[in-house]
């Protein structure tokens, strides 16, 4: 098999095994507040950043589609944007442990500070409780908040699926894009779309 088609077959199934962006969370729905802890051990919940927009990113190091966008800077650099716009960046790993691709707190912070990486925070969501309410179907799946923590995009990072990072250039970025009309108070243009990524593993 040639690494051509083998890199095809991946993004098909990941992409087919993403499925619908239909969130468990519709759109204007509130996002549960839930207890929760960061990768070293200080506990939150989403409710701490009511007032503000909030970026939910779902992650998995292992991921090829992951690992595009950071080994190219693509997340880092939305990630920087974000945050300098006053926008809350949570990435959340909902991976179970006993999976192939499960990573302690440690490791996963010690993952994003190799990557540069520049979220306001990082969630570890082993229980899965997290994601499933969310309705996150794969790592790269994505989500927005607006202020009162009611859900206004959920979907894909960007508009190609690939694990290419030439494509990067050429695709629309719905986080970007999204978050640029939310702080400017206007509708979404797209508000939904589907993931893709790699299939997330819930307990």
């Amino acid at each position: 098999m040639t690494r051509r088609l083998l890199v095809s077959l991946i993004v098909l199934c990941s992409v087919l095994l993403a499925g619908p962006a239909s969130a468990a969370l519709g759109l204007g729905q509130t996002a549960p507040d839930m207890a929760l802890s960061d990768v070293q051990g200080k506990p939150l919940r989403l409710s701490d950043y009511r007032g503000r927009h909030v970026v939910l990113e779902w992650n998995n190091p292992g991921c090829p589609f992951v690992r595009k966008h950071y080994r190219s800077g693509n997340m880092q650099a939305l990630q920087a944007e974000a945050r300098g716009q006053g926008v809350v960046w949570l990435t959340v790993n909902s991976t179970a442990d006993g999976s192939a691709d499960f990573l302690t707190p440690q490791q996963m912070a010690r993952w994003l500070a190799e990557q540069k990486a520049t979220p306001s925070t990082a969630l570890m969501d082993e229980s899965g409780e997290l994601g499933r309410a969310m309705g996150a179907r794969s790592a790269l799946h994505m989500f927005i908040l607006n202020p009162r923590g009611e859900l206004i995009y959920a979907g894909a990072v960007d508009s190609i699926a690939s694990a290419k990072a030439e494509d990067i250039q050429t695709a629309t970025n719905y986080v970007r894009q999204g978050l640029k009309e939310a702080l400017a108070g206007q509708p979404l243009s797209v508000a939904t779309s589907r993931p893709y990524g790699c299939p997330i593993t819930y307990r």
